[in-house]
């Protein structure tokens, strides 16, 4: 493992064939860690303006296959055994409980990790994401977000086969019929105001369908928590931080 710029820990994890970039902000800290999955083709560099202003706890994420410092899987893979595979890497790191955060096409395997997991899962946070993929591909139209335009953030950062076999694990994907069990985890729902990728509609669909979930619409389009990355992270860490009572009032306002 090494420390960039006096950042975050990075490392790499290899199991099942794979070769898993990491890394890992304010490790060893003392609190529940954080997760966080980013979206299709968005590499650490992308997230880290974010993750670094999340304090308190540990911060960590992952280079998908064939994303960043991740190379190309062999094989293609599915949101369930990416799942699978995210959680055992948890293991490893010591984490038998995490919260959870996920962006767009990470929101979803987000998703897919609190229903398959849901004893290791304190509380999650979703953005920008979706409870259903009708198709491959979702993502692309953030090439031309305005926030990204304005911001120059340079999206995706993948191989042709990253992008694609992201694109084919999350093909004819929903938790639609799942995530109504989830209803005693406490989810932020943040979704952008000009999203065009990825409407506030589909938040508000996830939203219907856990009991309890709050949902806030702010600034920004689809890639608002890295152009408005200090807002959203003060957002993340206030939903963290709050007590299991005053997050129940707050969904039920």
């Amino acid at each position: 493992m090494s420390r960039i710029s006096g950042r975050p820990v990075i490392g790499t994890q290899h199991l099942y064939g794979l070769a898993l970039r990491t890394a890992r902000w304010r490790e060893g800290s003392a609190g529940v860690p954080l997760l966080f999955l980013n979206g299709i083709g968005a590499d650490i560099a992308a997230a880290a303006p974010l993750l670094a202003q999340i304090h308190g706890r540990e911060v960590w994420t992952l280079d998908m296959p064939g994303v960043g410092g991740s190379p190309d899987a062999i094989l293609p893979y599915t949101a369930p055994t990416m799942a699978a595979i995210v959680m055992e890497i948890a293991e490893r790191f010591g984490h038998p409980q995490l919260d959870l955060a996920g962006f767009s096409w990470g929101g979803a395997l987000a998703q897919q990790i609190a229903v398959q997991f849901p004893a290791r899962i304190r509380r999650m946070i979703l953005m920008a994401t979706t409870p259903s993929v009708g198709a491959p591909g979702i993502g692309w139209a953030a090439l031309l977000d305005d926030d990204m335009l304005a911001s120059g953030l340079k999206l995706p950062t993948a191989t042709p086969l990253g992008l694609a076999y992201q694109a084919m694990a999350m093909a004819g994907w929903t938790s639609a019929p799942m995530l109504p069990q989830l209803k005693n985890m406490p989810t932020l729902i943040l979704m952008g105001r000009r999203d065009g990728v990825v409407p506030a509609a589909h938040g508000q669909a996830i939203a219907d369908l856990i009991d309890g979930a709050i949902l806030e619409v702010v600034l920004g389009s689809h890639l608002f928590p890295f152009t408005h990355a200090a807002n959203t992270a003060a957002r993340i860490s206030a939903f963290l931080e709050q007590p299991a009572e005053a997050t129940a009032e707050q969904a039920a306002a």
